[in-house]
């Protein structure tokens, strides 16, 4: 009976230091700012949302700061209200300018500030997302937004520092949204899709002719063969009902 209980005891000591392994790496990561969805695409538009936990036990959050990355201008950022807070917009200029679809970028969103008013602050426990839509997205691999996030006590945290892929993360990791490439298909342009979907529609419609002229003429073939074999019948009955001499 010990050797059957052995077994299960190790694999029982196994399993409870994977599960604390684990517990033990995701508890503190979830606690960072973070932007969500964490992936898009180049040259896109999107609706994204800082999501700002309160890890303070005693104090709740008043003030969030996002600054957007200099080397990754994007030409249109719009906020939706959050009830309990109010948002400033700062804006830069961008020298040289860049184009955009075919227009001239001289302007860009630099900074968002959400202050809390009256009741509106992340308490403790508690978490708040800042949504916002940004397009296009520029060409570039990621975008990293420093944050700083104030509390009623006076704290500053200061999620600004930028993960190095293959490295273990930073104690306080910026937010960052990671941009691939567009797809061949998807940087297609609509006129040739257009033209693509007219072949397409243009066969349909050969195809569908063909079937109509093939029914037509399997019709009239069964039409004749009846008539044939109509005929045929009618002579029968004749020569039948012909009194013999």
């Amino acid at each position: 009976m010990i050797r059957l209980r052995r077994p299960a005891t190790a694999a029982a000591l196994a399993l409870a230091a994977v599960t604390t392994a684990v517990l033990g790496f995701a508890g503190p990561a979830s606690a960072h700012v973070s932007v969500n969805p964490k992936e898009a695409t180049q040259g896109s538009y999107g609706r994204f949302a800082f999501r700002v936990p309160n890890e303070s036990d005693t104090a709740s959050t008043t003030k969030v700061e996002v600054v957007l990355p200099e080397n990754a201008p994007v030409g249109s950022v719009s906020t939706m209200p959050v009830p309990g807070w109010t948002v400033a917009v700062e804006k830069r200029k961008v020298d040289p300018p860049i184009e955009v679809h075919g227009s001239q970028l001289t302007e860009a969103v630099s900074k968002l500030t959400w202050t809390a008013t009256g009741d509106g602050a992340v308490k403790p426990g508690q978490f708040q997302e800042f949504p916002v839509s940004m397009g296009p997205l520029p060409q570039v691999d990621r975008m990293v937004f420093k944050t700083l996030q104030t509390y009623s006590d006076g704290n500053v945290a200061r999620w600004i520092e930028e993960p190095t892929p293959g490295a273990e993360e930073p104690e306080n990791p910026a937010p960052v949204l990671t941009l691939a490439p567009a797809s061949a298909s998807a940087s297609a342009t609509p006129g040739a899709a257009s033209a693509g979907q007219a072949a397409a529609d243009d066969d349909a419609d050969e195809d569908s002719d063909g079937a109509a002229t093939g029914l037509a003429i399997a019709g009239l073939v069964a039409g004749l063969a009846g008539l044939l074999l109509g005929g045929l019948a009618f002579a029968r009955t004749l020569r039948e009902a012909t009194p013999k001499a």
